[in-house]
């Protein structure tokens, strides 16, 4: 069973050390772990699609879940790591800002139960930490950090400076029916910042995407009086390609099929489906409907244990190979956002499209396509732009006081002013 695997599925594999790296990311460092999720803890179906961002001191902890798709459970231990504005590891020692030893057991797993790709599943409840900002909770096996197989990355913030966003047309003409700009105020009237002009770091970022930021934000104007700094820019530096809805595929089901699948075959040890062939939208009519801006959440109409009960499915996406210019990706949480090597696609001769093939759990999928440039991903020759799109917006205010050895996270908000979820 191990090698047939192995022969499904890719994954993330890194070789490069963890530590002595500058910057930490979300990763996964085994082909076996999937499914790996990080929520606020809660029975709501929509906290799989939160961001990982909670408020200094709240009762909801965050939960950690994934799946390891082997027969015997492994020793997993969990660390937290804080740091910076820019996800370097902070200077502040471990006690400074947790109360316990930095090394969690990991001990609540079960084994999944009639599936054809069997798998333990685990979760772990975050432990409190003191100090606002950013952290990093890494996962290794055997009390071994060298045998990492994920990282993760959460917020922790304190609502010390107020944020007041909103999404507008660009003011640049020529994207005002493409783009979202953000314009913002903040009052930091309820804390003493020290030169707000260069000690405030604001950073917005798009459907919770790390790649996909806007920062080094300059305030258009500075109130001392009232303690008021605004961002109304027009240089597009605050301006987002509003992109389009997102497409998806419903896995809810393996005994028929979901919305946009084509064909689901149920073998002995694996399940097999396949979606509709897709096609490039760039200069369709804007189309509003629901989707869940890149993210997925496992669930299953036919079971009861969504986590427990949920089968694996090797599913086969395809696009229509007519315009394509090169490879295209897919991209979305299914993917970390492109990261996975299994996301990028190859034609097809025989059917002449482009496909990829994606090992995911039942439940529901948001993807879009895009080329890979060098300056990341571009989704307009495929997708379009639509400043009617719904987005997700989090607005992100970092602050390093005189004398602190560590990036504080003292404002957030979350903007969503046309949310449309499932």
């Amino acid at each position: 069973m191990k090698a047939f695997l192995s022969l499904l599925i890719t994954g993330f594999v890194f070789h490069a050390q963890l530590f002595g790296q500058q910057v930490m990311f979300d990763r996964i460092f085994e082909e076996n772990i999937q499914s790996v999720r990080l929520f606020p803890n809660s029975t709501d179906f929509a906290s799989q699609l939160s961001s990982p961002v909670i408020a200094l001191g709240a009762n909801l902890p965050l939960n950690l879940t994934f799946d390891d798709l082997s027969f015997d459970p492994d020793q997993y231990s969990a660390k937290i790591i804080h740091c910076n504005s820019d996800w370097s590891p902070s200077d502040l020692k471990e006690n400074e800002y947790l109360n316990q030893f930095n090394e969690f057991n990991i001990l609540d797993y079960s084994y999944s139960i009639n599936t054809r790709i069997p798998y333990i599943h685990y979760n772990f409840l975050l432990p409190k930490v003191s100090k606002s900002g950013n952290y990093i909770i890494q996962v290794y096996r055997n009390r071994d950090e060298s045998q990492t197989i994920l990282t993760r990355r959460f917020m922790v913030f304190q609502n010390q400076v107020q944020v007041a966003a909103k999404v507008v047309p660009s003011s640049q003409t020529e994207k005002r029916r493409s783009a979202q700009q953000i314009n913002l105020n903040l009052n930091y009237n309820n804390r003493e910042v020290f030169d707000p002009r260069n000690t405030l770091k604001v950073i917005i970022r798009q459907n919770q995407r790390w790649d996909n930021v806007k920062m080094d934000l300059k305030p258009t104007m500075v109130r001392e009086d009232i303690k008021m700094m605004e961002y109304q820019l027009f240089d597009g530096t605050n301006t987002f390609m509003a992109g389009n809805e997102f497409r998806f595929v419903d896995l809810r089901y393996v005994r028929t099929r979901g919305v946009n699948i084509a064909k689901v075959t149920m073998e002995e040890d694996i399940v097999y489906a396949e979606t509709l062939v897709d096609v490039p939208r760039p200069t369709l009519t804007y189309s509003q409907y629901l989707d869940v801006n890149g993210q997925y959440a496992i669930f299953n109409f036919e079971r009861q244990n969504h986590e427990l009960e949920s089968e694996y499915l090797l599913t086969t996406f395809n696009l229509a190979s007519d315009g394509i210019l090169e490879p295209p990706y897919i991209i979305g949480a299914l993917t970390q956002w492109g990261r996975d090597p299994n996301a990028k696609m190859t034609l097809n001769k025989k059917t002449n499209t482009y496909q990829a093939k994606l090992l995911l759990k039942q439940g529901w999928y948001d993807y879009q396509f895009a080329y890979l440039h060098a300056n990341g991903w571009e989704t307009s020759s495929l997708e379009g732009d639509y400043f009617e799109t719904e987005n997700e917006y989090e607005v992100l205010v970092y602050y390093r006081d005189m004398g602190s050895r560590y990036d504080e996270l003292i404002g957030y908000v979350n903007l969503n002013p046309n949310k449309r979820r499932l």
